[in-house]
């Protein structure tokens, strides 16, 4: 029995020596969103010709694999049907840094 408190020690110890996870930097993606013209069409909370990131943050929650299809949404420029039933291009994120465009889809699922 004296293993437990002793591995549970081990444990805390363990998680205490990694790194924190780095926080998002709303700042820097609110300005890359507003750079790439992603507020042309999206606001936090309110639908534009786009809808709110609330609510794409809300199709994505608690999906493991959400931020990485998020991630190739705003790459690779697909074809979205907008509320009329047209369609249309969605223009990639301006970035090729893929530190940048993770910050960027971490904050909208953040909203």
């Amino acid at each position: 029995m004296k293993a437990i408190p002793l591995f549970a020690a081990a444990a805390a110890a363990f998680a205490l020596s990694l790194p924190a996870a780095a926080a998002v930097d709303a700042d820097a993606a609110v300005k890359l969103s507003k750079g790439s013209g992603c507020t042309k069409c999206h606001a936090v909370d309110k639908a534009k010709k786009g809808p709110a990131f609330q609510k794409i943050a809300a199709k994505y929650k608690g999906k493991a694999d959400g931020e990485a299809k998020l991630v190739d949404f705003v790459v690779k420029s697909p074809k979205v049907k907008l509320d009329d039933g047209s369609e249309e291009e969605h223009k990639a994120v301006d970035s090729k840094d893929s530190a940048q465009v993770k910050n960027l889809v971490q904050w909208i699922l953040a909203q």
